[in-house]
């Protein structure tokens, strides 16, 4: 499976908040300059972190986003379900209906396994332990995740 870029980029943004939040709300244009990603993307992921509580923002010359919430209560899993918008590999394994060989199909199992298992991964990392790494290995954010 691969990611969207949407949950992909989300993650990262949210980590680069993280990351030089504490120095005060990040603007969109320096978040853009590091991640290498455009304003207008950003601006349209940003609208669904803050939707869902995880971004706040402020407006005017001293503006700017941050996180609504602390990094050690957000995990990588609750940003990618949000930015991708379901839950599972496949859509059988997410909706028993959308499939007639859904009661005899073995594979289904396999894809809900894999699915639950995608997301146990992904909920046991919290955006602090990425910050507590980032900052052992002394990674800069606008380096290290432009290859991701």
């Amino acid at each position: 499976m691969r990611l969207s870029t949407r949950s992909r980029y989300g993650a990262r943004m949210v980590l680069d908040m993280a990351l030089y939040g504490n120095a005060g709300l990040v603007r969109l244009s320096d978040l853009a300059v590091r991640l290498d990603v455009s304003v207008k993307y950003l601006e349209k992921l940003v609208r669904e972190l803050q939707k869902a509580g995880y971004v706040y923002s402020k407006r005017g010359p001293t503006g700017g986003h941050g996180l609504a919430r602390d990094v050690a209560e957000i995990s990588v899993g609750e940003v990618v379900r949000l930015l991708e918008g379901d839950h599972a590999l496949t859509m059988c394994a997410q909706e028993d209906q959308i499939c007639k060989h859904v009661d005899d199909c073995i594979m289904r199992k396999v894809w809900t396994d894999a699915s639950e298992a995608m997301f146990a991964a992904l909920d046991a990392v919290t955006f602090a332990d990425l910050v507590r790494e980032a900052k052992d290995k002394q990674f800069s954010c606008d380096f290290s995740l432009k290859k991701l």
